[in-house]
């Protein structure tokens, strides 16, 4: 009888754990991927990919890193102990003025 070796891919998401906020969806919508689509990618259950959305589950540094380089971003760029801006905010902003000339 063979066992099947399990990875672990990552953890849900404790609450008395710093949040790990990440852009999925966002990059997901942008490349028209479903989420099987992205976990097939990923050789992980569709399931994970919502958990990682929604913030219920952190992924595995292996996970992170193979998401990172799946769209081809720096890892950052994907998740952040921070909350990301919305897009709207950067390709909506009012263009800054310079205000030197003002004077």
């Amino acid at each position: 009888m063979f066992r099947r070796r399990c990875t672990r891919m990552g953890s849900r998401a404790d609450p008395n754990e710093a949040t790990l906020y990440n852009r999925l969806a966002v990059l997901r919508a942008e490349r028209g991927l479903s989420r099987k689509d992205l976990a097939d990618a990923l050789d992980v259950h569709y399931q994970t990919v919502g958990y990682l959305e929604r913030g219920e589950y952190h992924p595995s540094l292996t996970l992170a890193l193979r998401i990172a380089r799946y769209f081809d971003l720096p890892i950052e760029a994907v998740f952040s102990d921070e909350p990301f801006d919305p897009m709207s905010n950067r390709l909506y902003a009012a263009p800054s003025r310079d205000r030197s000339g003002d004077r």
